[in-house]
């Protein structure tokens, strides 16, 4: 199943391969800025429920993973707290911001949804993959298995955000826009410096 969802991430841009040698020596940093990026997701989902609450379909979809990913953000919490790491401070995430200047403001409802549901997915599809090379990487035995078991779920809410986008947009019209997304995030990636404290 895990692999299945993987194929079809269709990523342009594979990670740089430094990252996890960085993250492995940096597991503090990483897991903390993991953990925020949890939180964040779990706020996204929120703010998608508020802002389109007249969407019964979105409204349901949405909120068990606004649950899920609360979950994670006390698992990743958990993480943090048996290494004797603290939860430091929020910290901005370049990605996420960069990608978010392409969401287009104004024009038809359904459109503007369409793209935030989009952004969303990205973000998912780039976490699972980020996930899946700490679960082949890492030293430590217990995250590696910890990452494996996340990536899955990552996966699963990518493929989510597509399939609630096309609930609200043709699919052809989501399909086209996925394609132009796909090449805005590799762009992005590929001028984004690579760090050691940042999970994107």
């Amino acid at each position: 199943m895990i692999a299945e969802k993987d194929t079809i991430l269709k990523l342009k841009l594979p990670t740089d391969p430094r990252w996890v040698a960085m993250a492995d020596d940096n597991l503090e940093e990483i897991l903390v800025d993991h953990a925020y990026c949890e939180q964040k997701a779990a706020s996204s989902c929120i703010s998608l429920i508020v802002q389109f609450s007249d969407r019964p379909k979105l409204v349901d979809v949405l909120s068990p993973i606004v649950a899920e990913e609360w979950e994670h953000f006390q698992r990743v919490l958990e993480q943090i707290r048996k290494r004797g790491f603290t939860l430091g401070r929020t910290r901005t995430d370049e990605y996420v911001v960069k990608l978010a200047k392409h969401e287009r403001k104004g024009g038809p409802t359904e459109r503007q949804l369409m793209d935030k549901l989009l952004i969303n997915a990205m973000i998912e599809a780039r976490s699972c993959e980020r996930f899946k090379i700490l679960w082949k990487n890492l030293a430590d035995e217990e995250l590696k298995a910890f990452y494996y078991d996340l990536m899955a779920s990552e996966a699963g809410h990518y493929v989510t955000f597509i399939k609630l986008a096309k609930e609200y947009m043709p699919e052809e019209v989501v399909k086209a826009r996925w394609t132009e997304f796909l090449e805005i995030e590799a762009n992005i990636i590929q001028n984004l410096e690579i760090r050691s404290d940042r999970m994107h």
